[in-house]
């Protein structure tokens, strides 16, 4: 299946429609990747009386590393796909994206090397250390991930928010077309 570089292949007659319903659809799928890894880790105690913390707590903690970068590769990638529609489309339009183009600007997200960096995030190396201080040392990386994967809901929570935003005007305009 080709890789799509942007939001407006899609058989819309407005391409502000096609972006917001592309980047809303990407959205979904961010959240369900975040969600299926908080999933997979609640279901973990259930392997409890079978495997011993030293093999569960690891993997546990590659589980919330793995969704957590799967989510930031797609918030990557609606970055890419907005821009390059953007590119595509008049200023008029682009005028009524700004509350989703908004947020990728003010909640920019790092490269995945920097959020694993533990000398770049220093607060959440310290809280992931007396964590694992006061319950357990194998629980520093969950820790450490866990905060990752929590950035992560946020942004897509914020752009989710933003993503309402601009479906509610736009249907404000298309009654408001109406009932010219």
């Amino acid at each position: 299946m080709a890789k799509t570089t942007h939001y407006l292949n899609q058989p819309c007659k407005n391409p502000v429609n096609a972006i917001v319903e592309g980047i809303d659809r990407d959205v979904e799928r961010g959240e369900d990747i975040l969600m299926l890894g908080l999933c997979i880790v609640m279901l973990s105690s259930t392997f409890a009386p079978v495997a011993p913390p030293h093999i569960i707590l690891p993997l546990v903690a590659l589980t919330f590393a793995i969704t957590s970068s799967l989510a930031r590769r797609n918030y990557h990638n609606m970055e890419r796909k907005l821009r390059e529609s953007l590119a595509q489309i008049e200023y008029s339009d682009k005028a009524r994206l700004y509350p989703i183009t908004a947020v990728f600007v003010e909640h920019p997200m790092p490269p995945l090397s920097e959020s694993y960096n533990i000398l770049k995030n220093r607060k959440r190396t310290f809280k992931s250390i007396l964590g694992g201080l006061l319950i357990n040392p194998l629980w520093m990386p969950i820790f450490y991930v866990m905060g990752i994967q929590i950035i992560e809901e946020k942004n897509l929570g914020v752009l989710n928010r933003a993503v309402i935003t601009v479906e509610q005007k736009l249907a404000k305009t298309a009654v408001s077309d109406i009932y010219r």
